[in-house]
């Protein structure tokens, strides 16, 4: 929790991730479909007009995870260092995540995470409103690179290279999720993820190339 918040941003803070992980038991033990909000409201100890205060809809009471990720990529690129490109920076930051064993790379073999994700795959609402989220990351990232590239880039350009980075990592972390799901530990699948992640963003670098020099090489990469 970050200390610098008042002392009632930090209680708020505190009551949204209660109710959500009080939610998140009770869809797990019982199926989302079978939990009512009126439920997760009693179980949290909270009103539902409380409850809705802090989560819209019924669904944002488990994918407020992917939320907390929602402007990361977009700070990543605005907060890089010097000279390096936004491209490498997602993809440092990515390794960065995998070494952790960072659940939003698909690296985690706990089984809490891997419940929580057999949850997220298996409802078709938490499906739709996960990717309304990704969407979300996609135009925060865009916005970030609008930024970096500046005006000499056309208007589409920045689009186009975050939808191509939001859809890398997700099919990375999908990959790395369905290898542990088949049965893998995430220190067996490790290095094969960080080889995916280094061959996916080089694949990536050359990609941005083309795209904020239409004039040089796009010869497609074979490594």
């Amino acid at each position: 929790m970050d200390r610098s918040m008042g002392l009632r941003e930090r209680k708020k803070l505190r009551t949204r991730e209660t109710i959500s992980e009080v939610a998140i038991a009770l869809f797990l033990e019982h199926g989302f479909d079978r939990v009512s909000v009126a439920d997760v409201a009693a179980a949290a100890e909270v009103s539902k007009p409380t409850l809705f205060r802090y989560f819209p809809t019924k669904e944002d009471l488990v994918v407020q995870r992917f939320a907390d990720h929602q402007g990361e990529s977009a700070e990543v690129v605005r907060n890089r260092p010097a000279g390096v490109s936004p491209v490498d920076a997602l993809h440092r930051h990515f390794l960065d995540g995998l070494e952790a064993g960072d659940p939003i790379t698909g690296l985690s073999d706990h089984e809490g995470v891997l419940a929580f994700h057999r949850l997220v795959h298996s409802t078709p609402g938490l499906v739709a409103r996960s990717a309304q989220y990704l969407a979300r990351a996609e135009e925060e990232l865009a916005r970030a690179l609008a930024d970096t590239l500046g005006e000499e880039s056309r208007e589409v350009t920045p689009r186009l290279l975050a939808g191509q980075l939001v859809a890398t990592q997700r099919i990375l972390a999908s990959t790395n999720w369905q290898r542990i799901v088949d049965g893998r530990s995430a220190g067996d699948v490790r290095p094969e993820a960080v080889a995916d992640a280094d061959h996916a963003f080089a694949l990536l670098n050359r990609g941005a190339a083309a795209l904020t020099h239409p004039g040089g090489d796009a010869t497609p990469a074979t490594d």
